[in-house]
């Protein structure tokens, strides 16, 4: 039976009077719901949509497909709407006749991103970029991350965040490395869904991003990615499917470039085929700033929101969505398609009953001090112990004297460039650098290692050089018991990155040669060479490491915290260990090597990395055993023990990964265990395979299928060093396109 209006409103009359609250509380509950029954919480997203759907004139409906930029632009003539907060990015007007609240949506990946002029930035948290979370294997603290920037955004009048970047590292010198999850489907999967859940836990929306295949930032509005569906679905699609699986994803954000010939904004196998019909995505889909080109084949393709105008050359779904209306060219069921997809997750994550209100420009100091330690512990489990020869760390507290070379480490800590960015509290640490403007500032979040040092060591003399000096670094270095160098390399968005560290090369080279107790601390993006790697005897990677990023870098120094963060990502030794060696390209992209992306393809051409996925050393010694493995209903489960045989409390990083016939490489990541172990500790760990890990996708019954046979399962600390190895015998299974864990 179909609930009418006043029935919905009676039930929940009828509900508040059993329900013990105030009776006045009820009439005005009631009052309220009787005349506009979606506002009703208890009911379900889409009966609330069905019922205000109706209420709905046409040109309501228009406001809600148009998104607008929320600050002003230096290159072009636009205000801002009227209320659209001050630095945000975009800005949907809401209906206050039926009480539809606005989105205020602000950019985002590691904390509140704001755009526009000085007067319009807010002084916020940020964490470490995107894969240095990543690297720590760690979903509860990618979760506990994505809520304390939720909790900040939403403090700050934002309902709407532009997060959950999970595009795989298929490029590794993509400039935009630094904001997705690393090279591995799975492990990009969980750590972007976990993340994004923990956005949305505030009572907003975060979106997943860039769908899809949007891997290189050269030639990112017109290039043209070109892979298989197959190979899509078992790299890059992957990953969104399972992000969206862990987050319940509000919206998905379609990307730049072209998939196959259309743009992703209007390519119906994405945003229909794929996204609606096979994975049962009930949210909307947003277009990226700039990434609308049509009116009619996009709305007909599956896009719902034209966000960021005027980055857009036309305004697509403004007067000329209403032309195609009228014309008959989009129909009236499409719009309401469109519609309907944006309110469900407004009723689903809260944007009606818990409404934002104010947009302070500052936060408290409480909250942001709280929020301090949340970014610093995720950094400190996210840096990377590469190399540690001689034991070299950590650093004693004794040490006599330190030379710190480069990096700006006597100011602060370096952060990604472009939309992501998050202005800090107190500005920036080194202004002034180029580019000065988008994708620039470079930016320095004020919390100097060499000052985090010098707490850790407050007896030893301590020694800054710049670095644009390899004489004078070498000669410093010389002088000291121990040598740290900072090298950097600023990523951002809209343009690829070289994986040399350039004159920073020679700075190492020299002071190692000077001084054989060198130390480097890596501040980048993602993958670099490291061609000196046999002359140092320490290298850390601490990634982009956010506000608190100094204080997590003399802490994993001086060992107050044992580092645990394993890369999400191969360290290539040369270019010609890529599958594609050459600088990115304009035009067609074309991803040849299809689902053999990162270790994948190491392993498939026998290429020895220098660094590779899944590395990561600790200050005590763990060993794995017992490892075990059984068919378990329609996957396998994998059992075993981790022991800390060292002197120090520490984690590590159990991984499983599998192998069968006809693979696109010999093995795959199918899962992993962080375990926090005491000295002499043991603890046993099972891991459940996702069954599609166990398949290939076959594009022609659009499904994933499993062949029968003897399928290996490995046990190991990093995709090239395996401790254990157990096979078993799994009969034929076949999956549809629409399976998701649970069902």
């Amino acid at each position: 039976m179909r609930l009418t209006a006043s029935a919905f409103a009676t039930v929940s009359l009828a509900s508040l009077a059993l329900s013990g609250i105030p009776a006045t509380a009820s009439a005005q509950e009631a009052a309220k719901t009787d005349a506009q029954p979606w506002l009703d919480s208890s009911l379900p997203p889409q009966a609330r949509v069905d019922m205000l759907l109706p209420q709905m004139t046409e040109a309501e409906k228009l406001v809600l497909v148009r998104g607008y930029f929320g600050s002003n632009l230096p290159f072009k003539q636009f205000t801002p709407p009227e209320g659209a907060r001050p630095g945000s990015a975009g800005y949907v007007p809401g209906i206050a006749r039926l009480n539809i609240p606005p989105q205020w949506q602000t950019d985002a990946a590691i904390g509140v991103a704001t755009q526009g002029g000085a007067k319009e930035k807010r002084g916020r948290t940020a964490l470490p970029s995107n894969v240095a979370t990543a690297a720590t294997w760690n979903p509860e603290i990618a979760y506990e991350g994505g809520k304390m920037i939720g909790a900040e955004a939403r403090a700050s009048g934002f309902n709407v965040m532009l997060a959950g970047g999970v595009n795989l590292n298929r490029e590794p010198r993509n400039g935009r490395n630094f904001e997705y999850g690393g090279e591995d489907p799975y492990l990009a999967g969980i750590m972007t869904g976990a993340a994004t859940a923990g956005i949305q836990s505030n009572n907003i929306i975060s979106t997943i991003k860039h769908f899809a295949v949007n891997d290189q930032e050269t030639d990112r509005n017109a290039g043209n990615s070109i892979i298989t569906p197959a190979a899509a679905q078992m790299s890059d699609l992957l990953a969104f499917h399972i992000a969206l699986e862990k987050s319940d994803a509000g919206s998905v954000m379609c990307s730049y470039n072209r998939v196959n010939g259309p743009f992703a904004c209007e390519s119906p196998w994405l945003l229909d085929e794929v996204l609606r019909k096979d994975w049962g995505f009930k949210g909307y889909v947003m277009s990226d700033w700039g990434a609308t080109h049509s009116t009619v084949a996009s709305v007909k393709a599956g896009l719902d929101q034209q966000s960021g105008y005027p980055f857009d050359e036309k305004p697509y779904y403004g007067e000329l969505l209403k032309e195609a209306l009228d014309k008959g060219d989009v129909s009236a069921a499409d719009l309401d398609r469109m519609v309907s997809s944006i309110l469900y997750p407004m009723f689903a994550h809260g944007l009606f009953d818990q409404p934002v209100t104010s947009a302070p420009m500052k936060l408290p100091d409480d909250m942001l001090a709280a929020h301090a330690k949340v970014t610093q512990a995720d950094a400190e489990e996210a840096i990377v112990l590469l190399q540690n020869k001689g034991k070299i760390l950590p650093l004693s507290p004794k040490v006599e004297s330190i030379a710190i070379i480069g990096g700006h480490a006597d100011k602060g800590v370096l952060a990604g460039g472009g939309s992501s960015l998050v202005y800090p509290v107190d500005g920036n640490a080194v202004p002034g650098l180029e580019p000065k403007i988008w994708p620039g500032p470079v930016m320095y979040y004020p919390s100097s290692p060499l000052e985090e040092i010098r707490k850790q060591a407050p007896n030893a003399t301590i020694t800054f050089v710049d670095g644009t000096d390899p004489a004078a670094a070498a000669q410093a270095a010389a002088k000291a018991d121990v040598a740290v160098i900072f090298a950097t390399q600023w990523a951002g968005e809209a343009f690829d990155v070289s994986l040399s560290l350039g004159d920073q090369d020679t700075v190492i080279d020299q002071v190692s040669s000077a001084n054989p107790n060198t130390v480097v601390v890596l501040e980048t993006g993602g993958a670099v060479f490291t061609p000196w790697a046999e002359k140092v005897s320490g290298i850390v990677e601490a990634w982009y490491p956010g506000t608190q990023g100094g204080a997590a870098i003399a802490n994993i120094l001086f060992g107050k915290v044992n580092p645990s963060g394993h890369l999400p990502m191969t360290f290539p030794k040369s270019l010609d260990q890529l599958p594609h060696p050459q600088k990115p390209q304009k035009g067609d992209v074309v991803y040849s090597e299809g689902a053999t992306v990162g270790y994948k393809w190491f392993d498939a051409k026998d290429h020895a990395p220098q660094f590779a996925f899944g590395h990561g050393l600790s200050y005590t010694d763990f060993t794995h055993s017992g490892l075990s493995a059984q068919a378990q209903g329609d996957t396998v489960e994998a059992s075993f023990t981790v022991s800390n045989i060292g002197k120090r409390a520490g984690k590590d990083v159990a991984q499983i990964y599998v192998a069968g016939e006809g693979w696109e490489a010999p093995r795959r990541l199918a899962g992993f265990a962080k375990l926090d172990l005491a000295p002499g500790e043991s603890s046993s760990a099972t891991v459940r395979v996702d069954p599609r890990l166990l398949a290939v996708f076959d594009a022609k019954t659009n499904s994933w299928v499993r062949a029968a046979g003897t399928y290996q399962v490995m046990l190991g600390s990093s995709a090239d060093a395996m401790t254990e190895r157990v096979n078993v015998k799994l009969p034929a299974l076949t999956l549809p396109a629409s399976w998701s864990p649970g069902l």
